[in-house]
């Protein structure tokens, strides 16, 4: 049965990286792979106040908490697109495109995901450092 509702939840992530992936490319345009950022950005953060709250308190019962991370996140989130993205922009000559998704991509999920880190223990009241 686990298995299963993350697979569904799977299915709910990969369904929300389409519609936002083609929310983003209609408003802000094509050339840049704003919606793969956007996604990543918010997965990242995410994972990190999921993970930080549900493992510290257990208010997140196990199986909720593996369907959101692995499952929601795991279908929302992607390293793939990210690649395939960012090697279309060097072969399009935009070096600088590829090279600002890399460092805005890698850096932002990493501090996102300490904020989500940070947050989760504010709500859980924990008292450590990061």
């Amino acid at each position: 049965m686990r298995l299963l509702l993350i697979c569904l939840g799977g299915a709910v992530g990969t369904g929300a990286r389409y519609l936002i992936g083609g929310l983003a490319a209609r408003w802000l345009g094509p050339e840049f792979p704003y919606g793969t950022l956007f996604i990543n950005v918010l997965g990242s953060f995410l994972i990190g106040f999921i993970q930080q709250v549900g493992l510290t308190t257990l208010a997140i019962p196990e199986t909720t908490r593996l369907v959101l991370t692995i499952g929601v996140m795991g279908g929302l989130t992607t390293y793939s697109s990210f690649s395939y993205e960012t090697i279309r922009l060097i072969e399009n000559g935009s070096w600088l495109g590829a090279a600002a998704n890399i460092v805005l991509t890698t850096c932002l999920c990493l501090v996102v995901c300490v904020l989500g880190l940070g947050l989760g223990r504010v709500v859980v009241g924990w008292k450590g450092g990061l």
